[in-house]
């Protein structure tokens, strides 16, 4: 999917990057299939945030009168918060960032590394949103809100991720079997859709992936309506999103059949979550959180492979 900034009078510098493509010989020999990993941990903020906050940047700084005023205002879990910070740092743009008490210090100097104005408060994510926009953002006019995942301008970044894969794809085999990827609170699956629906690739199969204790997408699936879990209790707190977003509780309802599409909902617990993280630096040398530790488990007895290729995208993260 192209992007196309309309008061840009060149492209802007992204905030984000093209990641590898690349084929897990250990997943696959266990799959009989291909299976690919797509290395969003290699985007300037170390996840695929980069690519939706980015872009919630470059297209809200295009749309503003008078963009040297603007201050860009970001509620995270973590990921989200650190993306926006970095985009900010690239594009020359001051950013408020607020994350909850449960956020952790790494990822906390992280965001101060990027010189971006940090606040802690609050016990979950809605708390420290809630904070930020009552008390913050009021009286400031240029300020710019930056939700983590709920808003088309993140959808529409994220959605570059399958114009990648859509080049990146062996010619032999262009259409993946299925997508594999984590949910928190959704803006990851609704640019993934989105990108599916511009490639027509709505039949391939979505498998959606949470944590227990932050199964937002599979409690609601299970009931039926839009519901919003008490409490995060999973380790996995960067999945820590108590609803889904609206879109995608209409995307993934009915097994998706509503939306035209193919989702598949699976929960891990948090212990399947870690073996995952394990397995991937023994198998791939690589290291991930436990929101992306789905790639190094037994995932793809999720699936039907027909000797072709599988890719699994990065976690979604708050």
């Amino acid at each position: 999917m192209t992007i196309t900034y309309p008061s840009s009078t060149q492209q802007p510098q992204l905030p984000w990057c093209q990641t590898p493509l690349k084929q897990s010989k250990a997943m696959s020999l266990a799959a009989g299939c291909k299976v690919y990993m797509k290395l969003e941990n290699l985007q300037p903020s170390g996840s695929y945030k980069s690519r939706g906050m980015g872009n919630m940047y470059l297209r809200s700084l295009a749309s503003l009168p008078d963009p040297s005023r603007a201050r860009f205002y970001c509620s995270s879990g973590g990921n989200a918060g650190l993306a926006a910070a970095t985009a900010g740092k690239m594009l020359g743009v001051p950013t408020t960032v607020v994350v909850s008490k449960r956020t952790s210090d790494l990822m906390k100097e992280k965001i101060r590394d990027t010189d971006a104005d940090l606040h802690v408060f609050g016990d979950g994510l809605i708390e420290a949103d809630e904070y930020m926009r009552e008390e913050l953002m009021r009286g400031d006019d240029g300020a710019v809100y930056c939700p983590p995942f709920d808003h088309p301008y993140v959808w529409e970044g994220n959605s570059t991720l399958v114009s990648e894969l859509a080049a990146q794809l062996p010619e032999s085999h262009p259409i993946p079997d299925a997508i594999i990827f984590s949910v928190g609170g959704g803006g990851l699956f609704n640019g993934i859709v989105a990108g599916m629906k511009a490639h027509g690739w709505d039949s391939v199969p979505i498998i959606a992936v949470e944590t227990r204790g932050a199964d937002s997408l599979a409690t609601a699936m299970l009931l039926d309506e839009h519901h919003m879990l008490p409490a995060i209790t999973s380790r996995a707190t960067s999945l820590g999103a108590r609803r889904v977003s609206k879109q995608t509780w209409e995307y993934a309802r009915h097994g998706g059949r509503d939306a035209g599409l193919d989702v598949r909902s699976v929960v891990l617990s948090d212990d399947e979550a870690l073996m995952g993280c394990v397995k991937l630096a023994e198998d791939e040398r690589l290291l991930v959180e436990d929101a992306c530790g789905f790639g190094g488990c037994d995932c793809l007895r999720w699936i039907q492979c027909d000797d072709g290729d599988v890719n699994g995208g990065e976690g979604e993260e708050s």
